[in-house]
Formats: structure tokens, C-alpha cells, sequence
């Protein structure tokens, strides 16, 4: 059974950074696109990032675009987001998610993710 085990959330200020890690295990990540959503207090949850098995394509959404960068060890099973220059409005529970796809043209389509992990809380405060 696949579990996705997402950690470094917490609570910064506005401006700092923040590294996200989500490790996999029960399951072979390494030829499915993986994806980070995210969901803010009152919102619905959002795709923000994903990537294709090996690494090579990168997809992010215009609002967060050049302040996350989406990464991935495939020999420890694990994916990452990177978090700069963090603001208030990025506030939210911050999830990893596998895909069904392993086509790297769709890694970026967040209707194709189909399993999510418990989520990890970041906090930004201005």
C-alpha cells in the first residue's frame, strides 16, 4: 500500500523559505509523475507543481512561478518543493501526490493525481 509521508511545514516569516519533502514508500515512485497541491484555510485544493519520472520536465502554476521549484530523488523515493521568498497568501496545508501517469505530457494536469499524502502545514506571517 503506497503512503506518502510529507514533512518540512512550519511557521516563518514572510520572505523566508521553506523546503517540503515527501517520501514515498510501499510504492515505486520512480515512473510516475509527482505533484504537490496545496489547500489554503476556506479554499479548495490546488495543483501547484508537478514533474514528470525522471525529473526532466518541471510544471507550476503562473501565481507561484519563479518562488517554488519542484524536485525528485527517485533512488530515495522521494520529492521535494522548494519555497522562496514566502508570502501570507501561501498559507495553507501543502500536500504530495502521485499520479497515474508516467507520460511526462501530462504530469502537469492535477485531475490525473489520484492518491494524496496527509499534508504538511505551512504558516507564513507578515
Amino acid at each position: 500500500q503506497v503512503q506518502l509521508v510529507e514533512s518540512g511545514g512550519g511557521s516563518v516569516q514572510a520572505g523566508g523559505s521553506l523546503r517540503l519533502s515527501c517520501a514515498a514508500s510501499g510504492y515505486t515512485i520512480s515512473n510516475r509523475c509527482m505533484g504537490w497541491f496545496r489547500q489554503a484555510p476556506g479554499k479548495e485544493r490546488e495543483g501547484v507543481a508537478g514533474i514528470s519520472s525522471g525529473g526532466g520536465v518541471t510544471y507550476v502554476i503562473d501565481s507561484v512561478q519563479g518562488r517554488f521549484t519542484i524536485s525528485r530523488d527517485n533512488a530515495k523515493n522521494t520529492v521535494y518543493l522548494q519555497i522562496d521568498s514566502l508570502k501570507p497568501e501561501d498559507t495553507a496545508i501543502y500536500y504530495c501526490a502521485v499520479s497515474d501517469d508516467n507520460d511526462s505530457a501530462y504530469c502537469g494536469t492535477w485531475a490525473r493525481y489520484t492518491y494524496w499524502g496527509q499534508g504538511t502545514q505551512v504558516t507564513v506571517s507578515s
